[in-house]
């Protein structure tokens, strides 16, 4: 069987933010055993799975994209949205956009120091929305 629906985050700062408890709200009841798809509809915020306990492994992270595609490139053609904007569509393409988690015993099957990120690669990315698939 397969579900599916929809999880509108709020507006998040720019950054690395631990999302896990707004995805395990948004499905009241997972089932025994299965697998979790979590997609990101957009192309300029990506999510990915690393350390849930200390905070500075998120400040790192934002240091290090930064550090490595900064705001503000002359030679990009794409700025139409700032100068942010083709920044963070590369910065998405190397995070990615979807996971799978796997769901044992109607739980998320993460291990103890994983957390689920939301990377919002703009200064004013607005509210992002997530499509959460349970395959089961």
């Amino acid at each position: 069987m397969i579900e599916q629906l929809e999880l509108q985050l709020p507006n998040y700062r720019r950054g690395f933010h631990l999302i896990t408890r707004e995805i395990v709200r948004a499905i009241p009841n997972l089932p025994e055993k299965g697998i979790l798809n979590v997609f990101i509809k957009h192309t300029s915020a990506g999510i990915t799975i690393n350390e849930n306990a200390d905070p500075t492994v998120r400040n790192d992270f934002e240091k290090f994209f930064t550090k490595l595609i900064p705001d503000s490139i002359s030679w990009f053609d794409h700025n139409t949205e700032g100068e942010d904007d083709m920044p963070a569509h590369l910065k998405s393409s190397i995070i990615g956009q979807t996971l799978s988690i796997p769901i044992t015993n109607y739980k998320l099957n993460l291990g103890m120091w994983q957390g689920i990120y939301l990377c919002e690669f703009r200064n004013n990315g607005g509210r992002r929305d997530l499509l959460l698939t349970i395959y089961y």
